[in-house]
């Protein structure tokens, strides 16, 4: 499996936007954005270059990558994936993303970052419809119940994250249980729901110009 070994927060910087990599340290004065200003990683970090048409293209789906922590193989079959669908493929490509097993981790508070969800996927700690899931990939659908394994390691971590982070439930999932917690996947997401702290600033038609270069 791919990952990345160099400090992730010269990710953030590098995109110009807190990817939020390293949970509730993105949102304390330790987050390198905002010590650094804005300033690029490397040694010629306070050079801004100017973008071509392709670069702006480029970053757009780089920052969808590195925020879902996606790699380009991964991406490629989920734009190929939404692609086939006769909706927007824009805004399909997003609910892909959002449909995401760790994603769904972190977004019902589980885990206070996506790589902590991917290694709380990862070790076994998570249920699909009862069943151990340990594939951070895989894509939830309407029904489906996601659920904390119950053995005391994987509800301390949870908890700790709760505690650390309350985070509302998105609106297409409904909790089933509080202890141990589970929630149901009520719908398919759509644009709306993906995660407001990139819903807002993601621009996907540039991301889908590039991808059919």
């Amino acid at each position: 499996m791919g990952r990345t070994i160099d400090p992730v927060c010269k990710l953030c910087r590098r995109e110009g936007m807190k990817l939020f990599l390293k949970g509730t340290r993105c949102d304390s004065p330790k987050c390198p954005i905002e010590r650094r200003q804005g300033v690029l990683p490397g040694m010629h970090g306070y050079r801004r270059p100017k973008l071509s048409e392709y670069g702006v293209r480029l970053r757009e789906k780089q920052r969808l990558k590195r925020f879902y922590g996606v790699f380009e193989r991964q991406f490629r079959r989920y734009f190929a994936l939404a692609s086939r669908s006769p909706e927007n493929t824009g805004e399909v490509l997003l609910t892909i993303m959002e449909r995401r097993l760790d994603n769904i981790v972190h977004r019902l508070g589980w885990a206070s970052s996506r790589p902590a969800a991917r290694l709380l996927v990862g070790h076994g700690h998570i249920l699909l419809n009862g069943r151990k899931a340990d594939i951070a990939s895989m894509l939830v659908r309407p029904g489906d119940v996601v659920a904390v394994k119950s053995n005391p390691r994987a509800l301390q971590l949870v908890k700790l994250a709760l505690q650390e982070k309350p985070t509302p439930i998105p609106e297409y999932m409904e909790m089933v249980t509080p202890e141990p917690p589970a929630a149901r996947v009520g719908r398919m997401p759509t644009r709306g729901d993906v995660d407001p702290r990139i819903a807002d600033t993601i621009r996907e038609q540039l991301i889908i110009e590039l991808a059919n270069r």
